[in-house]
């Protein structure tokens, strides 16, 4: 054989490894069109991302004059033994807990009654919605008027039903925390009833029909026709929630500001006291380290539910 036939077979195959003449055109326009997008994304996420992770071993702190030292892992060892850290910790789990559940049981029950075919059904979705379309220091605002302890309607109510004099919802040590859980369950159950109502308009109706034929109940319809078909969704839109009322600001800090006597402080208002009423950024960027770690356990706990889903259908 020739050496000028080994190249002229090697000549073809090598041009088909490397794709079609205009591959690498097209991978560069399409990366052209992408990085557009990308850009904000590293600028405004994964940036600050990076240096708040850098900034957690350092001791940094506010004020022009003072230099920034590299400390190592001081922050996170200090962190371990702040009983104020983890207790602020424990009680945004229990905000997390005790809005994200409610939230998705009360939106399942809505998404259904929503799903069926009432009068006014285009009236009560739209209205269904308003809390979700709200800022959230607006629905803090609007909440800190119900929940006023002297002319709050919510105490009116009390009064005029004669059962009491009513209280002050958000400085009670016993319902401060209790009262925010209600607001945040209020202000998040549209997120997820949208959610839940369009998986279950995309289930078949056909499928419910079988079934009745068949014999089964409503509860044996849910649970055998119903759930399946909404679950991803149901688990998607959960961990969601989760890991957004967990890192919830905005609502608390207009309603109690982490008050009274720390009983509402979640570990974002811990991070922003340090941070901005103290001065301890280094501190802080420690606390933020611990709770982007957190927050990516939960993650992974749920891909891997995924996965592991999709390869047992």
């Amino acid at each position: 054989m020739t050496s000028a036939s080994v190249k002229g077979r090697s000549g073809p195959r090598r041009a088909q490894e490397k794709g079609p003449p205009g591959a690498a055109a097209r991978d560069r326009a399409a990366w052209f069109l992408v990085l557009p997008s990308l850009l904000p994304i590293l600028i405004l996420s994964v940036g600050p991302l990076l240096y708040g992770i850098a900034l957690a071993f350092t001791d940094a702190q506010s004020g022009r004059t003072r230099s920034t030292q590299w400390i190592g892992t001081l922050n996170f060892q200090d962190l371990l033994h702040d009983t104020l850290f983890w207790d602020s910790f424990r009680i945004g789990l229990i905000w997390a807990f005790g809005v994200t559940v409610p939230q998705f049981l009360l939106a399942l029950g809505l998404a259904l009654l929503l799903n069926q075919k009432l009068r006014m059904r285009w009236l009560a979705r739209a209205l269904a919605i308003i809390p979700w379309a709200m800022p959230e220091v607006v629905v803090g605002i609007m909440w800190r008027l119900v929940y006023n302890p002297d002319a709050g309607i919510l105490n009116e109510t009390i009064r005029d039903l004669g059962l009491g004099d009513g209280r002050d919802w958000l400085t009670g040590l016993a319902t401060a925390l209790p009262a925010v859980i209600l607001v945040g369950i209020w202000a998040g159950m549209p997120q997820t009833t949208v959610a839940l109502l369009a998986g279950l308009q995309n289930t078949p109706h056909e499928l419910h029909e079988a079934a009745a034929l068949d014999g089964a109940g409503a509860w044996r319809r849910f649970r055998t026709v119903t759930w399946p078909a909404i679950k991803p969704i149901a688990l998607a839109i959960t961990a969601l929630n989760f890991i957004w009322n967990f890192n919830s600001f905005a609502l608390v800090y207009v309603l109690t500001s982490g008050g009274p006597g720390g009983r509402t402080r979640l570990p974002m208002l811990f991070a922003y006291e340090e941070a901005f009423r103290y001065g301890q950024f280094g501190y802080a960027a420690a606390m933020g380290c611990v709770m982007v770690a957190v927050i990516s356990v939960i993650l992974a706990c749920y891909l891997v539910g995924r996965i592991k889903g999709g390869e047992e259908r």
